[in-house]
């Protein structure tokens, strides 16, 4: 990969990051997992402005949080994003401590019941514990799991992450126009499908997650009605210990309309979340007002022209 004068910035960082992990990948599982989590908490977190952007986050969503609850959550968040990520990177050691964790709920009586049938199987979750537990624990199960991704801005650490997440299961889908139609092909072969619909989207809708409208992309709900798939939502819930997990299972969401679908499964995240606050991703910019402001403003131009 050709290195650029402009890309000097990322090709270090991902050198560092890469050395780090590295380093990481010698130590015993949960040893790396604790100290990797202790990095980012006071390491990262502070140089990459995270705990401000956690309480920023929590100010506008949670005014009435407690100074104790939203320090403890600047700290936690960081924690848990460092586990999560080491936690990819361990590969097959991950799968495989994944894959002895329990699945609850109801949604795996009907992932079962849809494998035999055939049928097609978009999985939902967010930017919560680790979302890749679930994956792992079902790909374990036999369940033929796809994932599509967004590819990071920094392309020298985006080609070893995108390695590292495809290891623990494939196939997955870069989201660009070729990764989607592959992935409308697996999916319409009766494969199951994983989908986040807590990144923000200019294209999407705005809708209230914590009581402020975040916009939220229709595309899980519409690909599920457009193939006839289950729409489930699954949880990857760090236990107590920072090392085990719950693989929750959600109840299958009725096929109605996409806003509907989308409306029932974006309140089951924040249920989730309100849950267990620490395991949700506050270094995220789900918000972002003034953009859902110009959006709505150029949607309704759009409406009134002749």
């Amino acid at each position: 990969m050709v290195v650029q004068r402009k890309d000097i910035a990322d090709f270090a960082v991902n050198i560092l990051a890469r050395g780090t992990l590295g380093f990481m990948s010698l130590l015993p599982y949960r040893t790396r997992v604790a100290l990797f989590g202790r990095i980012f908490e006071h390491v990262v977190a502070p140089l990459a402005g995270w705990r401000k952007r956690v309480r920023e986050n929590l100010a506008y969503v949670c005014p009435d949080l407690p100074d104790s609850e939203v320090k403890r959550l600047e700290h936690a968040v960081a924690n848990n994003a460092g586990r999560s990520l080491i936690e990819i990177y361990s590969g097959a050691t991950f799968k495989k401590h994944a894959a002895s964790m329990p699945i609850t709920g109801p949604g795996l009586k009907a992932l079962e019941d849809a494998r035999e049938q055939g049928r097609p199987v978009v999985l939902v979750t967010g930017h919560f514990g680790n979302y890749d537990a679930p994956r792992a624990a079902l790909i374990d199960r036999g369940f033929n799991i796809g994932a599509l991704y967004r590819p990071m801005s920094n392309r020298f650490f985006n080609e070893h992450y995108v390695k590292s997440v495809a290891e623990i299961g494939s196939p997955i889908f870069p989201s660009s126009r070729k990764g989607q139609v592959e992935m409308m092909r697996f999916l319409r072969g009766g494969g199951v499908l994983g989908f986040f619909i807590d990144n923000h989207t200019s294209s999407g809708v705005a809708m209230d997650f914590f009581d402020k409208p975040a916009m939220t992309s229709l595309s899980a709900a519409v690909m599920a009605l457009k193939y006839n798939a289950l729409l489930l939502p699954v949880w990857g819930i760090r236990g107590s210990d920072g090392f085990s997990f719950e693989i929750r299972t959600g109840t299958p969401v009725e096929h109605s309309d996409p806003e509907t679908m989308l409306a029932e499964l974006n309140r089951e995240l924040e249920h989730v979340t309100r849950d267990h606050m620490d395991q949700w991703f506050w270094i995220h910019r789900r918000w972002k007002p003034e953009i859902i402001e110009k959006v709505q403003r150029r949607r309704a131009a759009a409406k009134t022209d002749p």
